[in-house]
């Protein structure tokens, strides 16, 4: 039976990007996004917003983790694709914890040079992405919101 395992998300980064290197050498780097959502409850219009951890790792010659740590920052528009990943452990006190992240696989920077982030450009090979229209009275996250 197939099945498909795929995330899309236009957001902007909640904090700046935390870029770590395991005893292997690897590298990776943890953020998470803020997405917003619409919806109309009792004929009023409400804003949601959701929050997303969200990994990237260098694959082969794709320096993702590196690119996402070194050009984004808190409040960087971004687009990115992955897939929904859970992982389990217990903490040191002996409690079983998970965690749901996506895991990054491809993006693109969306501000435009001197947006919040100022990356400007795009990933290697990517095409130029412009900002998505809005509509009247709805505004996007503003980074100086973000409780964390």
């Amino acid at each position: 039976m197939p099945s498909l395992n795929k995330v899309m998300l236009i957001g902007r980064l909640t904090r700046d990007p935390e870029v770590r290197f395991l005893p292997s050498g690897q590298q990776a780097t943890n953020f998470s996004i803020a997405t917003n959502r619409y919806a109309t409850t009792e004929g009023e219009r409400r804003e949601f917003t959701d929050y997303h951890n969200c990994v990237a790792w260098n694959q082969g010659n794709r320096k993702l983790a590196e690119i996402i740590g070194d050009r984004l920052r808190k409040g960087s528009l971004v687009y990115l694709e992955g897939r929904l990943q859970t992982r389990s452990w217990e903490s040191q006190t002996g409690e079983k914890r998970k965690a749901t992240e996506v895991v990054v696989t491809d993006f693109e920077f969306l501000d435009t040079r001197g947006g919040p982030g100022g990356s400007g450009g795009t990933d290697a090979g990517a095409p130029a992405a412009g900002q998505q229209p809005q509509e009247p009275g709805v505004r996007d996250v503003d980074p100086d919101e973000i409780p964390f």
